[in-house]
């Protein structure tokens, strides 16, 4: 088994940002969405609406998850080779569970306080709508950080099939099986309907499955949703995989204009079928819904491939802007929602266009984030449980001595 290089590892941590940061983008855009009069798809819906960006919040749906969990199953072998088990569960109960726990609370604080406000605005003075009542367990409004929440379930899945496997497997036939699934995989054109199939199958069966929307987001319940659970585990678990063979890279990397241009076929296949503005309606069994199942789940698979390859092409050499960016993507995508919204609430009833809004909500948003980040966070306490160190202070260069007179 390979062991990864250090230039393909600030690659795949470049993507991982990326993912994070184009979380952002994507609740950004919610507010514009078209939707039919009356019916809120957000705390707040803007006056201007757009086309343009429910295809983008269509797009970024369709892959950022996938990417981000395929890295994270890569990066927790990776982990778990250089520490043990008991140091990866040490770690990830430090980086993944102490902020679940603690930035939970805060941040769903700040979430209800915007969500008031939106509901404000959108009363225009009038009544206020009656507040929803939440159901029982196993219901939880998880918001946003329920990715952390799903990761801890794979930990402690991918650590069981570990102690399993070790167990079932001690000649190694399993691990040389799965070994060569990973190599003929991304080796041959029938790699992709593999691994989208599991994510295609699950979503069909999904009852009341709206597909615009793709994968449901499993942000309200203790159990995860089927569908987001098995898309989701595949990418993990191809992870995990993929570092045993990190080797199979290289393919990646060769091949990010062919997966790049599968991946916005079978987007475009998928919009075809639905339209590009958000449909509502719970999908009923036949042709339609078998077939954006299918297109859905292979455009996901494909778009990481071609981001994966395109930075292995691009950003495989180190560099410290793009390791900062990197660094501050967990901070940044943590604290984001409730700053979003609360500059969506803040623009929705001006008669701006929608590009201006939407440059407006980004161009306050990310420059607070990032200095939140470089004051209170890069180098201290916070920025050690969150990336595990704290980055070190800046050097400063010795004055020259004054020259003698």
């Amino acid at each position: 088994m390979a062991q990864p290089g250090s230039e393909r590892l600030h690659a795949l941590d470049a993507v991982r940002g990326g993912a994070l940061l184009a979380g952002v983008l994507f609740h950004a855009t919610v507010s514009f969405l078209p939707a039919p009069p009356g019916i809120p798809l957000w705390i707040v819906m803007d006056r201007e609406r757009s086309l343009t960006l429910a295809v983008l919040f269509h797009l970024l749906h369709t892959f950022r998850m996938t990417t981000f969990f395929l890295i994270a199953g890569f990066f927790a072998h990776l982990m778990v080779q250089r520490r043990g088990l008991g140091g990866f569960v040490r770690d990830r109960l430090r980086r993944i569970g102490i902020p679940l726990l603690v930035g939970w609370p805060i941040l769903f604080a700040a979430i209800v306080v915007v969500t008031i406000w939106g509901a404000v605005v959108s009363a225009h003075g009038g009544p206020l709508p009656p507040a929803p009542k939440y159901p029982g367990f196993p219901a939880f409004p998880l918001t946003h950080l329920w990715f952390l929440y799903l990761l801890l379930w794979f930990y402690a899945a991918a650590v069981l099939l570990k102690l399993a496997v070790g167990v079932l497997d001690r000649g190694g036939a399993l691990a040389r099986a799965s070994d060569r699934f990973v190599g003929a995989v991304v080796a041959t054109p029938l790699g992709l309907p593999l691994l989208a199939a599991p994510a295609a199958l699950a979503l069909y069966f999904t009852p009341g499955w709206a597909m615009w929307f793709g994968v449901p987001t499993p942000d309200s319940s203790l159990l995860p949703n089927l569908a987001a659970a098995v898309a989701y585990f595949s990418a993990f678990g191809f992870g995990w995989l993929l570092h045993r063979r990190v080797d199979c890279l290289a393919a990646l990397r060769r091949g990010w204009p062919a997966n790049l241009a599968l991946a916005v076929v079978f987007s475009a296949a998928g919009l075809a079928i639905t339209g590009p503005a958000p449909l509502l309606a719970a999908s009923t069994p036949g042709l339609a819904k078998a077939g954006f199942a299918a297109t859905y789940a292979l455009a996901s698979w494909s778009w990481t491939f071609a981001l994966i390859g395109l930075a292995l092409r691009f950003l495989d050499r180190p560099s410290p802007a793009i390791r900062y960016v990197a660094d501050a993507s967990y901070w940044i995508y943590l604290v984001h929602l409730p700053l979003i919204m609360a500059l969506q609430v803040a623009v929705s009833q001006l008669a701006w266009p929608w590009p201006l809004k939407f440059a407006v909500i980004l161009g306050v948003a990310f420059p607070l984030m990032l200095g939140s980040y470089q004051l209170i966070v890069r180098r201290t306490f916070i920025g050690a449980i969150l990336n595990g160190r704290r980055a070190p202070a800046p050097s400063r260069a010795m004055a020259p001595a004054p020259a003698a007179a």
